[in-house]
């Protein structure tokens, strides 16, 4: 039986910030730097809680290089090999301080030779902090098991784990070992999910739900997702989101991997939702 939820549900594209009197004189003057301690790996985060999305045209090592200037954390795609991984640790790896160390992700998905792969490029990149455990509709006991799986393994690491869309799951993936919930499913302004799959849910509503889920029990949420210009990123953090994933603003970056095209005299990069 279908149920039908009658609910109000909003995306960003549906609501406003009400200004305020303020005491800044400038945009400039916000200071975006934030500092958080994660749930099960108890580490200490600092940076600009913003987050490149580990698609392949714009989760590089190029574009980390870049991005970590602005302590933005770049989620590195999962389609580089091991030896490619090992390759980058030795020409970059002990050039970075540590804080830097803050600003880059492992992606792996849910496969037994994802796991094993990880661990591996974990091993080669002993300082990198953080995991993205990555699938496009994180509704299966599959991907719980392995969130379960990859914390037992890995107790020092943060684990970023999504995608959900509920207040339930949200807090089922935190109690399985979880640190950072990314929420959103079909948001992203290149995602077929929607379309093809009928699965979605509104990404503000989303991140005001699953937010005050997570954060009951400690843990942090990343929206993933429908932001197509600044001011969806204030609406995102003001809706209760501790870090903000997205794609299509950095994909037409010189550091994004995207073919470039020409039509009508014009420059284009190409790129799609993973």
């Amino acid at each position: 039986m279908v149920k039908i939820d009658e609910d109000i549900k909003l995306d960003f594209s549906d609501v406003l910030i009400k200004p305020k009197r303020s005491t800044l004189k400038s945009r400039s003057q916000v200071n975006l730097d934030r500092c958080f301690t994660t749930k099960h790996s108890k580490i200490k985060w600092e940076g600009v809680p913003i987050a490149i999305a580990n698609m392949d045209s714009t989760g590089t090592f190029e574009t980390f290089q870049t991005a970590k200037q602005h302590k933005l954390l770049t989620c590195i795609h999962k389609h580089y090999s091991v030896d490619e991984w090992s390759e980058w640790s030795q020409s970059q790896g002990e050039l970075l301080t540590e804080l830097e160390w803050n600003y880059i992700s492992v992606s792996s998905g849910i496969s037994n030779a994802d796991f094993e792969k990880t661990i591996v490029i974990l091993e080669c990149c002993p300082k990198i902090k953080i995991l993205c455990l990555d699938v496009a509709n994180g509704y299966s006991e599959n991907f719980v098991e392995m969130v379960v799986r990859f914390r037992e393994q890995l107790p020092n690491i943060i684990i970023i784990a999504g995608n959900v869309v509920s207040p339930e799951m949200t807090e089922q993936l935190i109690l399985s070992g979880a640190d950072i919930i990314k929420i959103g499913i079909g948001p992203g302004s290149v995602c077929t999910t929607r379309k093809q799959t009928g699965v979605g849910y509104p990404q503000l509503s989303c991140i005001l739900e699953c937010a005050d889920a997570a954060h009951g029990l400690g843990g942090l949420v990343m929206s993933d997702g429908g932001c197509t210009c600044p001011g969806d990123f204030s609406k995102a953090f003001g809706s209760g989101a501790d870090f903000v994933m997205s794609g299509g603003i950095f994909s037409g970056h010189d550091e994004s991997s995207g073919e470039i095209i020409i039509e009508d005299g014009k420059q284009y990069k190409l790129f799609y939702g993973m």
